[in-house]
């Protein structure tokens, strides 16, 4: 499952899943998390380069990716488990004033979280490094990731920046995955106004 970038046909990520990051964003805390897509051609391998586009507040915010290692349908919670290949660390990049106008007039996030390279991810850690499994009643396939929402923490990401990020067990100080990402103005292309 290590290809998961190459064979992933969509990302979904769980949306105000932490109740500390809602509150930091003056947003209500539902009564359950809800998802939304990212396009799997906004994932971009560790090292990359973030491109924020002009005109764009970019904001990042840290999360743990599930990656799938086997399709499945109405899948038990006893089963779960067994659906999950392993886990990646990954970045929820949002064009945080392009959010709040399509919030405003209740369209979609797609856009401001969607552009090429807003979804950086790191390498592939199996599933028996972790034991924090989760319970999921969604329909998936092989190689899809699940972004597991945003603990508080999120801050603005200008051209020039140097994002790090790391993944550890409380009890063990040995790292699991780290991220070092750098963010540029893209030339060209899309200008939000």
């Amino acid at each position: 499952m290590a290809s998961f970038v190459k064979l992933g046909k969509k990302i979904i990520a769980i949306g105000r899943n932490y109740a500390e990051h809602a509150k930091e964003l003056n947003n209500a805390v539902p009564k359950e998390p809800f998802f939304f897509l990212k396009p799997t051609s906004s994932y971009l391998q560790n090292g990359g380069i973030i491109e924020i586009p002009r005109g764009v507040i970019a904001h990042h915010e840290i999360e743990l990716g599930v990656v799938i290692g086997k399709g499945g349908r109405d899948i038990s919670e006893a089963q779960a488990d067994s659906h999950i290949a392993g886990y990646t660390l990954a970045i929820d990049m949002t064009a945080r004033n392009m959010q709040d106008d399509v919030k405003k007039r209740g369209l979609p996030w797609t856009a401001a979280k969607g552009f090429d390279t807003f979804t950086p991810v790191g390498d592939f850690i199996p599933k028996e490094t972790v034991s924090n499994p989760h319970d999921l009643d969604i329909w998936l396939k092989e190689g899809d990731l699940i972004l597991t929402g945003t603990p508080a923490g999120v801050g603005p990401v200008i051209p020039g920046d140097v994002i790090t990020a790391g993944l550890s067990i409380p009890s063990n100080t040995e790292l699991l995955a780290s991220l070092n990402f750098t963010a540029e103005q893209r030339n060209g292309g899309y200008l939000f106004q």
